[in-house]
């Protein structure tokens, strides 16, 4: 199960929170929607694997102790995936042997239950810094996307302006520029998984009209990759 919470919008604000515990979840999506944040919510390890796979977050909260697959186990199978996404770990589980099995399987950082709302946000404050601080400018072909300003710096020096939306489904092809991105994934991560896949066509016409037809390769039958401007 997942719920999605929040305002739409930047994509720097987007968390992804792994709980079981519903009351608990419920009360951190609200705490984090009134933050400023688009929160999806799923309630076992299984989808939260899904999601993490399949849309583009800025942190992600993991309960250790989850039914289907444990936190400990979905972290390593992000991090096998290549999801570089900084993780807070919140769990019960408080020994520095638990502590060490956390940050060993990739979490950047680690909170124990029962804790501080404050302190928390202010964990969550410091991985989406830290997002923001490793994505920095993306190539883009010979330029360079700076998704926290939605601009593009172009060879010449000129800087184009995204939207939102071009922004994100750029970004979404720049940081696995060799991959070969489905439509269907690209709304998922991209679009709130929107129901037709025109919404990607258009806005990769949108990217083109801006940066030039050789932006967003075409892989005809498959979809879409990083082109060149």
């Amino acid at each position: 199960m997942a719920a999605t919470s929040g305002t739409a919008g930047s994509p720097s604000r987007r968390l992804l929170l792994v709980e079981d515990d519903r009351e608990l979840g419920g009360m951190l999506v609200d705490l984090f929607t009134d933050e400023g944040y688009t929160v999806d919510l799923a309630l076992e390890g299984q989808r939260g694997l899904h999601l993490g796979l399949s849309r583009a977050y800025d942190a992600m909260i993991l309960d250790r102790g989850l039914p289907v697959v444990d936190g400990i186990d979905l972290l390593r199978r992000l991090r096998r995936q290549a999801v570089t996404v900084p993780v807070l770990l919140l769990t019960a589980f408080g020994t520095v042997a638990d502590r060490v099995a956390g940050l060993d399987a990739g979490a950047e950082d680690y909170l124990v239950k029962p804790f501080e709302i404050d302190e928390l946000l202010a964990r969550v404050r410091a991985l989406h810094r830290r997002n923001l601080d490793q994505a920095g400018l993306l190539p883009v072909g010979a330029g360079r996307l700076d998704p926290a300003a939605h601009t593009v710096r172009l060879p010449t020096g000129e800087e184009v302006t995204l939207s939102g939306q071009e922004c994100r489904l750029l970004h979404a092809l720049a940081i696995r520029p060799r991959q070969v991105h489905t439509r269907a994934s690209l709304r998922q991560r991209v679009f709130d998984g929107a129901s037709t896949d025109a919404i990607v066509d258009t806005y990769v016409y949108y990217l083109r009209g801006k940066l030039g037809p050789g932006i967003v390769s075409t892989v005809r039958g498959v979809g879409y990759r990083l082109g060149e401007l």
